[in-house]
């Protein structure tokens, strides 16, 4: 656990994001160091990076966010990019980063990912004959708000996402506004003007729920930028430990099977406990 540092802290996330770390710490491990002979450099891009502590609602709990989290791989990344919109968490996150991480190269983009995505692409080291890179980003946002356009723009690269799709926190809770014409959230989500069409058909023909039809779109949309297939099984369901309803989805974009591989490993061996060595 993470201890009071007396800089700005996270405040109020659910107790699952302990589930949610774990997982996306195994895969960061795994990737950074299955990565490392085969590409010459490997990015690490964190569209919503927060201050690098969140404090567990009800508890009082500190743990690391997903920025120290992949900071602390035995295989360190060879560059950090971290995206963050509120300037208070990205100040906090930075001294937290030159206290514990002084000698690893990070960059800082202060801002809404949707608007600095062009910023976010020019740090990302330029791939040559002589030099391969790899980047792998991860998504995890509050709600749908990271637009299709940005995904797309990222994804020029060679780019792995392992993306959280907020489907049972926003979705289902905000479907008749979505349907809503003037209402232009999903469609900047998936990348799709005419979504409301098809989801009436499907939802009049078959027992599709709205979450599974948007999380099945968004990996159709993927596909269009040359991603593999993701079944939704494939999608890593995390629910909420207060009521057991699904809260969001985990699902990993590659265009290569390996890291499917990596992905089915941490899922099978998840349960084993991730410490911070700082």
């Amino acid at each position: 656990n993470a201890h009071d540092d007396g800089l700005y802290c996270e405040d109020g996330v659910g107790p699952w994001v302990e589930d949610k770390h774990r997982l996306v710490s195994l895969y960061e491990a795994l990737f950074s160091t299955g990565m490392k002979r085969k590409w010459d450099v490997r990015v690490y891009i964190d569209l919503y990076s927060g201050p690098g502590i969140v404090r567990v609602r009800g508890t009082g709990k500190r743990l690391w966010g997903s920025p120290l989290l992949a900071l602390q791989v035995k295989d360190q990344f060879d560059k950090y990019i971290f995206c963050e919109s509120n300037p208070e968490a990205l100040e906090a996150l930075r001294r937290r980063v030159e206290k514990f991480f002084p000698r690893s190269d990070v960059r800082y983009v202060s801002g809404d990912c949707n608007d600095k995505a062009d910023e976010i692409c020019k740090m990302i080291t330029p791939p040559s004959s002589r030099r391969k890179v790899l980047s792998f980003c991860f998504i995890d946002p509050y709600d749908m708000s990271v637009k299709f356009s940005t995904v797309r723009k990222i994804a020029e690269r060679f780019v792995d996402f392992l993306t959280l799709l907020a489907l049972g926190m926003d979705a289902n809770r905000n479907l008749q506004h979505y349907l809503d014409p003037k209402n232009r959230k999903i469609d900047e989500f998936l990348g799709l003007k005419d979504w409301r069409t098809v989801w009436i058909e499907k939802s009049t023909t078959t027992k599709l729920s709205f979450p599974r039809f948007l999380a099945e779109s968004y990996a159709m949309q993927m596909q269009t930028l040359r991603y593999l297939p993701v079944p939704f099984h494939q999608m890593k369901q995390i629910r909420s430990d207060i009521n057991n309803l699904p809260l969001y989805h985990l699902a990993l974009f590659s265009r290569h099977d390996l890291a499917y591989k990596y992905w089915e490993d941490v899922l099978k061996y998840s349960t084993s406990q991730m410490t911070l060595g700082i």
